[in-house]
Order: C-alpha cells, then structure tokens, then sequence
C-alpha cells in the first residue's frame, strides 16, 4: 500500500478554479504519480459561481464526473445538455472525439468536484454519454458505478476499471477483496477512515497491490471511491 496525502497532491490556483491533482496533469508534473494501473486523472475541483470551462475538445478518454456539492451544467457535441446536481454521476466517452463546456450555474454556491480520466481499452471508440443519481445510495455498503460489461446497473464503459462508492456513517465499515492480480486505488472524497489500519482523511488516496482483503471503517461520515482495475 502506497499513500498518496491530500496536502501532496499537485495544486492549481486560477482564481475561479483551485484544483488539485492526485496525478501528473496540465503543468504539474510529478514523475512518481503520472497515473495508476488505467487510472490517469484524478483532479478536485472548486469552480466559483458563474466560472467554468469553456468549449474544448477531448479524445480516447473516458470521462468520470462525480458532483459532491453544488451544480455543473453540461453541452457537448453529441447534444447533450443538463444540470448535474451534487450527488450525481456523469461518464462520457470521449473516443474518437468530442467538445464540450462545464460550468457552475449558480450566481451563488461553488461546485466542488471529482474529475476522473480512464484510458480506454480500445481507441477511436463511438463518443458515449451517461449519467447516475447517487443520492439515494445505501450507507454502510459498496455501490458499483461502472465496469466494462455494464454489470449490476453500473454504467459500462471502454475498461475493465470496476468504480465502487461506498457512504459510511460514523462506525459503520466495508470490505472489498481484490482478485489475484487486480489493483486498487482508494480516493477519499469526503470524510475521514481506517483502511487495514492506516487513517485516511479527505484527499487522501491509497494505491494497493497485492492485497486480497481490504477493511474501511468510516470515522467520521465518509464518501469513498474505489477502483478496482486490471
């Protein structure tokens, strides 16, 4: 198990925007943390009120966005467009190309998001979009938010990277095994657990291999991410 601590994260202060990067991305450029396994982006972004990104392009990318709080509205080149609303999931498959613009609607409240890039399996792949309420998901368990066969209602996508999120109250834990072979990376999005033992706290992430069983006991109410990855 490899930590990688919130406070050494890569950081970006636009003035609308402060991000920071869990791996190498933009300016920032860390050679030990260029990505994990499939895993290349991890970025938590605080965009203030009416700011965003405007039109741009992306490919051979699959796109993960994960609203923990406010609102991100969404246009891209496939015609799609609506308000995700924090505790909302949003995948797009960038393939063989696509544009498109994020920003926070709101005159008032900042967006406070996860962005995630998967390098695909396979490149020039039809552009793909979908989407996922999360605010009713169950405490105290794993939820599979996607996969490459689109298995238990998750969302497929052009990877064998299994997402998993698990909403812990005070006391309550998870386990995960991992399969001969498989990987993890555990991101910490909100709140603050044990996992076999090492404290993590919001920002938090924790690369794992060779592992077989992995124990979260949420200290305080927690929001997990994790990846389970080939």
């Amino acid at each position: 198990m490899k930590i990688r601590r919130s406070q050494e994260r890569g950081h970006a202060e636009l003035g609308w925007l402060e991000a920071f990067h869990s791996f190498s991305f933009s300016n920032y450029y860390d050679p030990e943390w260029t990505g994990y396994r499939s895993l290349k982006v991890i970025n938590e972004d605080r965009i203030l009120p009416g700011k965003g990104f405007g039109t741009h392009p992306h490919r051979d990318m699959e796109i993960i966005t994960y609203i923990l709080s406010g609102a991100l509205e969404h246009k891209d080149s496939m015609g799609n467009g609506r308000v995700i609303q924090a505790g909302e999931l949003q995948y797009m498959a960038a393939g063989s190309g696509v544009q498109h613009s994020e920003f926070n609607p709101s005159p008032d409240d900042p967006t406070h998001l996860l962005q995630i890039w998967i390098q695909p399996d396979r490149m020039g792949a039809k552009p793909d979009y979908a989407e996922r309420s999360l605010k009713e998901a169950p405490t105290g368990q794993f939820t599979l938010l996607t996969s490459k066969t689109g298995q238990n209602g998750s969302i497929a996508i052009n990877q064998d990277a299994n997402l998993w999120l698990a909403k812990l109250d005070p006391g309550q834990s998870v386990n995960h095994s991992l399969a001969v072979g498989r990987h993890a990376w555990i991101q910490l999005a909100e709140g603050e657990v044990s996992l076999n033992g090492e404290i993590l706290r919001a920002g938090d992430a924790a690369a794992i291999s060779e592992e077989s069983e992995l124990m979260l006991t949420a200290v305080q109410r927690s929001q997990i991410l994790l990846f389970d990855l080939n």
